[in-house]
């Protein structure tokens, strides 16, 4: 077995130099006496791994560093050797790529997920240096789920639920597409078995049903491209597995009503002859309308290219056809491995690369702005969707993003600042809301303020990462730096509980607190506290203890409140259960990880909380706030025509702006209309029921409190 696997090895290397050669049999030869004594799961000797790995990894032809990677990519997981005995013996550069390799066992992590999470972190951060690491993951993946059998249930549905995640879609992003759709037959193949086995013996008996109508198909269409006097090569090729299981479920189909379980591919010399070939092949089946997909004008965003149509064939059967050059055919099945180059600048990469180096290049910007390796993951997971739209900048430059984008996915996809002040955009020169999809061929232009700044609300529709991470971390930033502000009035105001204040707190006591409660700075106490992940009288009387025990500490009376502008922003809410106003009588609660929280001294949700002391602090209005709140009110009107017109005039008589209105269906008599309302404060909302009072249809009005 494993001088079979050495064979098969030694002719595929056939394109490399004698002297790599030779470095790649010592890799070998260094492998097997580390691996010597280990086994696999199915009882054949270790070595056979990585020699099938390195097989995989010289059948895309990189180079002999990445098959050296290959053959040693187990030897710092497995053994006792370490990088720098591979740094020595194999060069710097085999050594990085097989510690990029190694899993992060030596850390210890809260949960497997948590490893996992950091692992696939650690990969692709490797893989953005340098995509070797990934395609080598990617071989090795590719060999341990064709011999995955060996391993227990349990971990063979882990293992292929992480390949049909994480894996198969990396694959098919590098544009490696017969891997992609390996992977993903394997994965299925282990996860759903049954369903495997019943559509493959299903395939199996169709199999001589169809094989003569495909064999007509064949000859028609290669009879009609020599007539054309078209130089080409026409395979037809049984969909795989996965691909009908798709088809059934999207479609709700029975396998029977699977027409198309057969692609037929048509292979031409250069880029004119595809079109040729796309014209007399519709001259010989009719095409069905709107299936037509010109991936040669518009290359996916993985580099792949071809021509795409379907046609009605004989006996109505729909036949998919891909009509493609030599070189695309070469890229769809190799990818990013294809034409393997490694140079200096992105001028020397063909296409195919420069898209995936810019991809790549994407994943350190995401990884800059994520928070942990969960999210991470999550943001990576969301970019890898395999459907993209094509859409046109302004100047007709063509951005791909993935299918369900929105406005505000474009702005981050042109540049960070463009979606940071992204306000307004325009779809075909329309005006349209920054939650609006995109589709393929829209011409989009982005409208920015100086102003503007991303909103949290963006988070429930985006769907790039790069747009994700970036609202995530402005929120992040924004908040910190709002909630230091919160936190830093908190603590003043307990000190001033205990005699003391900010300023006569010294610097030793400050550095003390931060070494004794691990945290990083005096502002991340700061911001703790404004974000409710400590208490303010705590931190208070620790900063008193560390060098003034004081028995009279705690007991001496309440200095000042906490004063609210209505401009703090994210650290300070109002409670939207009752919905304060100034001028109402108001009490905050500290709540954990969302910092102060506003409610109403009669408001029926915080009269349930009040046990907790702790976490109350006395607040009071600013006399001058200088923003607009939220308040809800319910009119109870007589159910005439033009009552809601006349309401509604009233209240923007009163100077009032209506944020929302709603009417209740159960309709008699009365008719109960909501309104949320924008005013200053209450002498204002005062002014509105003065001017809803005055009209004879108004019945009762009370305000909103749930």
């Amino acid at each position: 077995m494993v001088a079979a696997a050495i064979t098969d090895l030694r002719q595929t290397l056939a394109y490399l130099t004698p002297a790599d050669i030779n470095r790649i049999e010592e890799a070998y030869q260094f492998s097997d006496n580390a691996h010597e004594g280990q086994t696999r799961k199915s009882g054949g000797p270790y070595i056979t791994h990585p020699l099938a790995v390195a097989g995989i990894i010289a059948g895309w032809q990189l180079d002999a560093q990445a098959v050296m990677a290959a053959l040693l990519h187990d030897v710092m997981e497995d053994t006792a050797v370490t990088k720098e005995e591979i740094s020595a013996r194999f060069g710097k550069p085999v050594a990085d790529l097989v510690d990029s390799l190694s899993k992060l066992d030596r850390i210890e992590f809260q949960s497997r997920q948590e490893a996992q999470a950091e692992n696939f972190r650690k990969m692709l951060l490797a893989m953005a240096r340098d995509v070797r690491v990934m395609l080598i993951k990617l071989a090795d993946r590719l060999h341990n789920m064709r011999t995955l059998d060996a391993v227990s249930p349990e971990q063979r549905r882990r293992v292929a639920r992480e390949t049909m995640e994480i894996y198969a879609p990396i694959a098919n992003r590098l544009g490696l597409d017969s891997l992609y759709r390996e992977l993903q037959e394997l994965s299925f193949a282990h996860l759903y078995s049954l369903r495997y086995r019943t559509i493959a013996k299903a395939l199996k008996a169709a199999r001589g049903n169809r094989r003569v109508g495909v064999k007509k198909i064949l000859d028609s269409v290669q009879e009609r491209l020599t007539a054309a006097a078209i130089d080409a090569t026409v395979s037809g090729r049984e969909k795989h597995i996965y691909s009908i299981y798709k088809k059934m479920v999207e479609k709700h189909l029975s396998f029977s009503q699977v027409l198309d379980i057969y692609g037929f591919r048509v292979v031409v010399k250069d880029v004119p002859a595809c079109y040729y070939a796309l014209g007399v092949l519709h001259g010989l089946y009719k095409p069905v309308p709107g299936k037509f997909k010109d991936y040669i004008a518009i290359p996916k965003v993985n580099g792949y290219q071809s021509l795409h149509t379907t046609l009605i064939g004989p006996f109505g059967m729909p036949i998919e056809m891909q009509i493609r050059t030599q070189e695309m055919n070469h890229i769809a099945e190799t990818g990013v491995a294809s034409h393997w180059l490694y140079k200096s600048s992105d001028a020397e990469l063909n296409e195919v690369q420069k898209r995936t180096h810019r991809w790549l290049q994407s994943l350190l910007d995401v990884q800059h702005h994520s928070g942990d390796a969960a999210e991470f993951l999550e943001h990576i997971k969301i970019d890898l969707f395999p459907d993209e739209v094509y859409v046109f900048t302004p100047k007709g430059k063509i951005l791909a993003l993935p299918r369900g984008a929105t406005v505000v996915d474009f702005a981050y996809a042109v540049h960070t600042d463009i979606g940071n002040r992204c306000m307004a955009a325009r779809i075909n020169l329309e005006l349209v809301p920054l939650r609006n999809e995109l589709k393929s061929g829209d011409r989009v232009e982005i409208i920015t303020a100086p102003h503007a700044h991303p909103n949290p609300a963006w988070l429930t529709y985006v769907k790039t990462a790069k747009a994700r991470a970036q609202i995530r971390h402005f929120m992040k930033v924004t908040q910190t730096g709002e909630a230091t502000k919160l936190g830093e009035r908190l603590l003043g105001q307990a000190l001033r509980t205990l005699g003391m204040t900010l300023t006569d707190v010294q610097k030793e006591r400050w550095e003390k607190l931060v070494r004794d409660t691990s945290a990083h700075s005096r502002g991340e106490i700061l911001a703790d506290i404004g974000l409710g992940k400590r208490l303010a009288a705590i931190v208070a009387r620790k900063l008193l203890l560390l060098s003034d025990p004081d028995p009279s500490i705690g007991e001496k009376k309440i200095a000042g409140s906490i004063v609210i502008h209505g401009s703090e922003g994210m650290a300070v809410q109002f409670a939207r259960c009752c919905h304060p106003i100034p001028g109402d009588p108001i009490i905050g609660f500290i709540k954990k990880g969302q910092g102060l929280v506003v409610h109403t001294h009669d408001c029926p949700s915080s009269s349930r909380a009040r046990g907790d002391t702790d976490k109350w602090v006395d607040v009071e209005w600013d006399p001058d706030t200088d923003r607009l709140f939220d308040v809800n009110l319910h009119v109870v009107v007589l159910d005439q025509r033009g009552v809601l017109a006349k309401v509604a005039s009233a209240i923007a008589d009163a100077g009032c702006n209506i944020a929302n209105v709603s009417v209740d269906e159960d309709r008699n008599l009365y008719a109960t209309n909501h309104f949320t309302l924008q005013v200053a404060n209450r002498q204002h909302l005062a002014k509105v029921l003065r001017a809803l009072r005055r009209i004879p249809e108004v019945v009762r009005i009370s305000r909103g409190k749930e």
